[in-house]
């Protein structure tokens, strides 16, 4: 039998990008509510139980919800897209890339919590460099970036795009999370495997999508005082045979005088880099990926199929 799959959510930003990848796959069941219908428990609830997988594209507490609903309904494995169990320890943290085993755990949860974009992009620097042993647990860490305006969804879509939108935003380019308590820091802090709540500045651009994800560094404050070689090669080592997530060898980063943060926009893949002077003492490490794909949407559909046991 087709594996049952539903979209709760599908009508959203994520949910019809995750529909899109999923459009004209034959070995799957998809299971639907037409929008009219998409506030409906009951029928929602019927979906929920009747799928093998449930993906979820909501807020929060409707994301909450929706796990409620499946209490002991063990029959129905769950993705998460939502914030709501990013730190959860019931949860297998949807970064397939993220350290060893993480795939084989992703494949055998019932529960995976899809990343964020932002901290995908944190997390695939920070993480390699942890585990490597270079980046001390208490290092101060501060993660600058810059999305496409599709991560904040519908409604910011429609107040970047609509001029005549009651709270249309007409700057080329914003800061936002001025407060630096974004609902993102806590799933950098934990899978980054770091002691301090890092500083992070997100920030928005006047473009759909694509995102780029920014980790300065003073190397002398690394254990080892480690080169920028040293950097690229725990990257390239953590990486060894991943297909989605590159780290771009250095003489290609050192040919590069800009970045496009749309470069990857339509795939499902993030490139990583390593930028510097050798011998100036500073690393800035950058990230990039479609917050579309690789932030949202793809990661999700690269969860499911592991959990259908197909290859990442």
């Amino acid at each position: 039998m087709k594996p049952k799959i539903f979209i709760d959510g599908e009508h959203g930003t994520t949910g019809l990008q995750i529909r899109t990848r999923l459009a004209g796959r034959t070995d799957l069941e998809m299971l639907s509510i037409p929008e009219v219908d998409r506030r409906d428990r009951g029928l929602r609830e019927e979906m929920l139980k009747e799928a093998d997988i449930a993906i979820l594209c909501l807020p929060d507490d409707a994301a909450r919800e929706s796990v409620a609903i499946l209490d002991g309904v063990n029959s129905t494995r769950v993705i998460d897209t939502s914030t709501a169990h990013r730190i959860h320890p019931d949860w297998a943290y949807g970064f397939a890339e993220m350290t060893e085993g993480q795939s084989e755990r992703i494949a055998k949860a019932r529960l995976v919590a899809n990343p964020g974009c932002y901290p995908t992009g944190a997390i695939s620097l920070i993480r390699p460099l942890r585990e490597a042993g270079i980046l001390p647990a208490d290092y101060p860490v501060t993660v600058n970036a810059v999305s496409g305006y599709t991560g904040g969804g519908k409604q910011m879509i429609a107040q970047m795009e609509d001029g005549a939108h009651p709270e249309h935003i007409a700057a080329p380019h914003f800061l936002y999370g001025l407060a630096l308590s974004h609902k993102h820091l806590p799933e950098m802090q934990t899978h980054g495997l770091v002691d301090r709540t890092p500083i992070f500045s997100p920030s928005v651009g006047r473009f759909a999508q694509g995102m780029i994800v920014q980790l300065p560094l003073h190397l002398a404050d690394l254990d080892g005082a480690p080169s920028l070689g040293d950097v690229y090669a725990a990257l390239d080592r953590h990486y060894a045979g991943k297909t989605i997530v590159e780290v771009v060898p250095l003489e290609v980063s050192r040919s590069l005088s800009r970045l496009d943060p749309t470069m990857l926009n339509g795939t499902d893949t993030m490139k990583l880099f390593v930028f510097g002077t050798e011998g100036r003492g500073q690393a800035n490490l950058v990230a990039v990926l479609d917050n579309l794909g690789k932030g949202a949407s793809g990661a999700a559909v690269q969860n499911m199929g592991l959990m259908l046991g197909q290859a990442a």
